[in-house]
């Protein structure tokens, strides 16, 4: 029987009742079902309703979700209301939902401190809220004396009348981020709408390397998406949003093109589409500290510290600079494109050297150790440029997001053209417990902290394409993070946070939305379509920097069947053996790599090794020597040749290696004492000391170098000054 709106709010009066009222479970894959009420449960209610004065006294109950002045979508999933009752003794509420239009209040009962409506409450609530204020109370009371009102306590809210316009795609990762790195393919994407009552759908799964930020134009008819593809980590892939978007090489670009012969390394941070999708810009050139932290929720620290703004060409396939955002003297990144292409705003900080052993984005932890220790901080400041059809020109400061004392990122514009929406910390980027959004017009001003801001971490927002709603992620529920949906009208005023609770999976960190300006059936599958046996070495590498030997190993196996003859496979499987102590399982696949590159330096040191742990030290030291005369420059190479002169007792050599080692690394106390060792058995002690005192000032507690000055010290008696 199909029931009209009068006939609606008597079956309405009393909701769910159970231990969660209308189903509280946060179960994204399923969709919330309902348990009918009770008689007796439907007469408790209406007995404490009966029994509570809106103006009485009682003992006061926080809510916690939804805040006062909470605007929800038109269309979105039926929310969990939930409180705290700090009152002793009660242990069961009335709801009790008062509408503008409607005599009869919606009431429920429920034995725990949240409440979620059912589909057809939430349904009525919507409607009547969209022409004025719902309001909500909680009545707490103890079971055996439900006349006696303990607690009270509520909220308010309204429904907007603009759509949520757009689809969200977003990504979803396992914690901590180094189990993410470790096996990639567990991470996956969806695509869908606001409105969806269970998480959309997911586009992309089981990718076996790692792929990161996205990217769509205005229209969303183009996709951009870092990816690593074979043996390049400035890979980026570009293709026309369809249906099913197939990710080959040939929609692959690289960064790395960009200047590719000046030898330094190229990543692509933090790529963007403009709007007409024709061009992408990116941060290249680009070193950052990336390093795991052992906070489970904030599990790495990851930022920019050098890198200029280059733009890529659709058309002419053409890398360049952009003039005005190439300064070397500086870190340029995070740039977005005004909505009509003229003007891009990006971050911006003093460029931080990471010392020359620095090669790449993925930093060691002795040159990072002064920001994880919070020694010291990294501030950015907002600018923007004229685009100028890829010539650039002067960056200015933004007014209102720079030289605040703070670190201003993240900026992004609306589509409307009115406003910036950036993320604001105390320091560094991304990741950041303390970082809030912020709201400044489009041209800059007076800045204002949005409303929608939860207790911890409120970073990667989007607008909606109509700019009436912007997505972000937040912590403020548990180390998961969860997307929040917030609505900002004409003024720039936006309201407390909706959260997206059925677009949030419970054991990943939901991160990266965007708004994208086409339906939830315009994309169904992205599927890859470029991994290789250089890509399964990559992600070998990646899973072997976090401790994951088994998954390296696997990856590593998985490419030889692809390419029994890639060398830089041989040499890292055979590596990462021996790490594990497995040194005879790992001279076959090294003898196989020397044999098909014998002037892969990398190659013969890892040999070298192995035949080291298998009691070999003639055969050892060869391949050491024959790796420095392919490498003469390469610290690590040098040190083990060195070593290894040292246990032939060929001690000029090996000083000669270790001096050489020392000059390339100075601020390296291993390769001190060791060069101190080899000096001493020259006899040259006073040269000894020195380098003992340098190990020992750069790592007090290393034994060899204080045996060793020790002995310096006793061997050449009191006439012994330490210079």
């Amino acid at each position: 029987m199909k029931l009209t709106l009068p006939c609606l709010v008597p079956l309405l009066m009393v909701a769910a009742v159970g231990t969660l009222g209308g189903g509280c479970s946060r179960g994204p894959e399923k969709a919330q079902s309902v348990q009918a009420p009770s008689a007796s449960d439907v007469a408790l209610a209406n007995q404490i309703v009966a029994a509570w004065a809106e103006n009485g006294h009682y003992g006061p109950l926080h809510t916690k979700y939804p805040q006062s002045g909470t605007i929800f979508p038109p269309d979105v999933a039926p929310p969990k209301f939930s409180w705290v009752d700090s009152e002793k003794g009660a242990d069961v509420w009335a709801v009790r939902v008062v509408l503008p239009s409607v005599a009869a209040p919606i009431v429920a009962l429920v034995r725990q401190q949240e409440w979620r409506p059912t589909e057809a409450e939430w349904k009525l609530i919507r409607e009547q809220s969209s022409h004025g204020q719902a309001r909500v109370s909680f009545i707490g009371v103890n079971t055996a004396k439900p006349n006696d009102i303990l607690s009270t306590g509520g909220t308010e809210w309204t429904t907007s009348v603009d759509p949520v316009d757009g689809s969200l795609f977003y990504r979803e990762v396992n914690l901590p981020f180094v189990k993410a790195v470790a096996d990639p393919s567990l991470i996956r994407w969806r695509y869908g709408s606001v409105a969806s009552r269970q998480a959309p759908p997911v586009v992309l799964t089981g990718l076996p390397v790692c792929g990161n930020c996205h990217s769509f134009s205005k229209d969303g008819g183009v996709m951009g998406m870092d990816v690593d593809y074979a043996n390049d980590k400035g890979s980026y892939a570009l293709a026309e949003t369809a249906t099913q978007i197939d990710l080959t090489p040939e929609r692959i670009i690289s960064w790395s093109e960009f200047k590719r012969d000046d030898g330094q390394v190229t990543y692509g941070l933090l790529s963007s589409v403009s709007p007409d999708g024709r061009y992408v810009v990116s941060t290249v050139k680009d070193r950052s500290v990336f390093v795991p932290m052992p906070d489970f929720a904030f599990s790495q620290l990851f930022f920019p510290v050098q890198g200029i703004l280059a733009i890529y060409d659709r058309q002419t396939r053409l890398f360049t600079a952009l003039p005005g955002a190439d300064d070397p003297k500086y870190v340029q990144s995070n740039a977005s494109w005004s909505p009509d292409g003229r003007t891009l705003v990006f971050a911006r900080a003093p460029m931080y050297d990471l010392g020359p052993a620095h090669k790449g984005t993925l930093s060691l932890p002795t040159q990072t150790a002064v920001f994880t220790s919070g020694a010291k901080q990294f501030k950015f400041d907002l600018y923007t440029i004229p685009f100028n059809g890829g010539l650039g020109g002067q960056a200015t400061p933004l007014k209102g997001a720079s030289q605040n004392g703070k670190s201003n990122y993240f900026p992004r514009y609306s589509p409307d053209g009115k406003w910036i929406a950036f993320t604001q910390a105390n320091s560094f980027m991304l990741l950041q417990p303390d970082s809030t959004l912020h709201l400044i017009p489009a041209q800059g001003g007076e800045p204002r902290r949005m409303a929608c801001n939860t207790s911890r971490m409120n970073s990667w927002h989007s607008w909606s394409p109509n700019s009436r709603w912007l997505v972000f992620s937040s912590k403020a529920n548990g180390p998961y993070t969860q997307l929040f949906l917030t609505h900002v009208d004409g003024q720039g005023q936006d309201a407390p946070a909706v959260l997206l609770e059925a677009l949030t999976s419970p054991d990943r960190a939901a991160s990266i939305p965007e708004f994208v300006a086409l339906p939830p059936a315009a994309l169904v599958a992205i599927r890859e379509k470029f991994t290789n046996d250089v890509s399964f070495v990559r992600a070998g590498e990646d899973a072997r920097k976090v401790g994951d030997t088994d998954g390296a190993l696997a990856r590593y196996r998985h490419a030889l069947t692809l390419n029994p003859n890639n060398v830089e496979t041989l040499r890292a499987y055979g590596a990462t053996l021996s790490d594990i102590g497995r040194p005879a399982e790992a001279l076959l696949p090294l003898r196989r790599a020397v044999e098909l590159a014998p002037n892969d330096a990398g190659a013969h040191n890892n040999l070298g090794s192995v035949l080291e742990q298998l009691g070999k030290p003639a055969e050892s030291l060869v391949e050491f020597e024959t790796a420095v005369r392919l490498r003469p420059d390469d610290p690590l190479m040098l040190r083990n040749a060195g070593v290894a002169c040292r246990q032939a007792e060929k001690f000029e050599a090996a000083a000669g290696y270790l001096r050489r080692a020392c000059a390339v690394m100075p601020n390296d106390p291993e390769l001190h004492t060791r060069l101190g060792e080899v000096l001493g058995a020259l006899g040259e002690l006073q040269e000894a000391g020195v380098h003992f005192r340098r190990a020992l000032a750069l790592a007090p507690n290393t034994p060899d170098a204080q045996h060793g000055l020790s002995t310096v010290r006793e061997l050449l008696g009191p006439a012994y000054r330490e210079q």
